[in-house]
C-alpha cells in the first residue's frame, strides 16, 4: 500500500527546486516512501519518484527491464519521447548504444586526451591567476563557465571565435538563469545548436581530424555510417553533458571552500588529495538532479508495482545524501572515502567523459591550492532554474594570492 502523508512539491516545476528545500524532501522519501507515485501534472502524466541509492543504482544498471529510448529527462518523457531516441547515446540501448559507445571511446580514452588534459590545466591556472590578480571575481563566470567549455571544444575541435556563443546557447538549452525566462528560448537555444553543429559536420565530412564529430563522420555503427542526424543529435549531447555538469560542479565546490574554513584547510594544506576531494566535489553538489527511464516490464520494488510503460525518474541528487552509505551525508568532506556517489551515472550508461569532468574538478582544486591564500564569499549566489540540473549561475568572490607566491 502507498504511503501517505508525505508532502512532495511538484517535481516537473523548476520552480519547485527555487521555493522549497528539497534536502529535506528527499531524506523523507527515503525513509518513508522511496518508491513514491507522483501525481499528474499539466506537464503530462504521474511518474515514480525513486530515491534511495540501491534503487536507483539497480534501476540504472538493468536494461533488461527499464530503457533510456523514451528519454532520460523528465521534461522529454513528459512530453511523450526524446526525438534522439535509438540514435544519441544517452537515449539509445543495446547493440546501437554499443557501438557508438565503443566508436567514442576512440576520443574519450585517458591516453587520447593527453593534449586535451594538459591545456585544461593551463587554461584553469590562467584564469585562477588573473582572478587573483583581480581580487573578485564571479567565480561561476569567470572561471567554472570558461575550463569546460574551453575543455569540450577543445576535444570537438570548435574554433575559438565560435565558443562564447556556444556557452551562450548551452546556459539556454537545459536551464535558465531566471525564474521567467523569454517564452521558447530554451527551444530557440536547442535549435541554434543543431543548426551550427549541422555546419561543423559537413566542413568535417570534408576535412575530418581526430575529434569525435570526425569519428563519427568518418566511422560505422555495426556496419551501418551515421547521417548528420545522428552526429548532431550525439554533438549536442556531448557540448551539454560536458559544459553543463562540470560548471555547476565548480561553481558549488568554490562556494563550499569559501564557507567552510576547514576544509579549505585539508585541501590548501595538502592532508587530501585533489583526487579524493574532486569525489566528494561531485557527490555533494551533484549537478544532474536525475536520469529518466521507461519499464518494458511490470516490476515489483519495495512493495510497489511498477506497471510496464510506466515513467521512472532516479533522484541522484537525493541518492547522493542517503545516509545508508554515506555516514554524515550532510557534511562535506573532501577527505571521504569510500564515495560511491551516482554523480556520474551508472551501468552502461556511466558519463563518457567521466575521465574528463574528474580531470577539470581536479584542475580546478590543485589551480586553488597552488594560486589562492583565500576565498571570500562577497555577495549571494544566484541559482539556475530547472527541474534536471541545479546549481548556481552567479558566485561572486574575493580571492586573495597565495602568501607564499604561485606554488609548483
Amino acid at each position: 500500500m502507498a504511503p501517505t502523508g508525505i508532502a512532495v512539491p511538484n517535481l516537473a516545476d523548476p520552480a519547485t527546486y527555487a521555493e522549497h528545500d528539497m534536502t529535506a524532501v528527499w531524506r523523507r522519501l527515503r525513509a518513508d516512501d522511496p518508491v513514491h507515485r507522483h501525481p499528474a501534472t499539466a506537464a503530462g502524466p504521474g511518474f515514480w519518484v525513486l530515491t534511495r541509492h540501491e534503487d536507483v543504482a539497480a534501476v540504472l544498471k538493468d536494461d533488461e527491464r527499464f530503457t533510456s529510448e523514451q528519454g532520460n529527462v523528465l521534461a522529454t518523457m513528459l512530453a511523450g519521447g526524446d526525438t534522439g531516441a535509438g540514435r544519441m547515446l544517452a537515449v539509445s540501448d543495446g547493440d546501437f548504444h554499443t557501438g557508438l559507445r565503443r566508436l567514442l571511446l576512440q576520443a574519450f580514452a585517458p591516453r587520447a586526451l593527453t593534449g586535451v588534459v594538459e591545456r585544461v590545466r593551463r587554461t584553469t591556472r590562467r584564469l585562477l591567476l588573473e582572478a587573483v590578480e583581480r581580487g573578485e571575481c564571479d567565480f561561476a563566470r569567470d572561471v567554472a563557465s570558461v575550463i569546460p567549455l574551453e575543455t569540450i571544444c577543445d576535444l570537438l575541435a570548435v574554433p575559438p571565435a565560435d565558443r562564447p556563443a556556444v556557452l551562450r546557447l548551452t546556459k539556454s538549452a537545459l536551464a535558465s538563469d531566471y525564474a521567467d525566462p523569454e517564452a521558447g528560448e530554451d527551444w530557440a537555444a536547442r535549435n541554434e545548436i543543431m543548426v551550427y553543429f549541422s555546419d561543423l559536420v559537413e566542413e568535417r565530412r570534408r576535412a575530418p581530424g581526430d575529434d569525435p564529430i570526425s569519428l563519427m563522420a568518418a566511422g560505422e555503427v555495426n556496419g551501418r555510417r551515421l547521417d548528420d542526424v545522428d552526429i548532431v543529435l550525439n554533438c549536442y549531447s556531448l557540448i551539454m553533458g560536458g559544459d553543463e555538469t562540470g560548471r555547476l560542479a565548480m561553481t558549488g565546490a568554490a562556494r563550499e571552500l569559501a564557507r567552510r574554513p576547514d576544509q579549505w584547510a585539508a585541501l590548501s594544506g595538502g592532508a587530501v588529495t585533489a583526487q579524493t576531494a574532486a569525489e566528494e566535489v561531485l557527490r555533494w553538489t551533484t549537478p544532474t538532479m536525475h536520469f529518466g527511464r521507461t519499464a518494458l516490464t511490470d516490476v515489483e520494488l519495495r512493495g510497489r508495482t511498477i506497471n510496464a510503460g510506466d515513467l521512472v525518474t532516479l533522484w541522484l541528487v537525493s541518492a547522493d545524501q542517503d545516509e545508508s552509505v554515506f555516514p554524515g551525508a550532510d557534511r562535506f568532506d573532501l577527505a571521504r572515502t569510500p564515495n560511491r556517489h551516482l554523480a556520474l551515472g551508472y551501468g552502461r550508461h556511466f558519463c563518457l567523459g567521466a575521465h574528463l569532468g574528474r580531470v577539470e574538478i581536479i584542475a580546478m582544486l590543485e589551480g586553488l591550492r597552488e594560486c589562492v591564500g583565500s576565498l571570500r564569499q562577497t555577495g549571494p549566489e544566484q541559482y539556475i532554474h530547472s527541474n534536471f540540473l541545479t546549481g548556481m549561475h552567479s558566485l561572486p568572490l574575493a580571492l586573495s594570492p597565495h602568501p607564499s607566491g604561485v606554488r609548483k
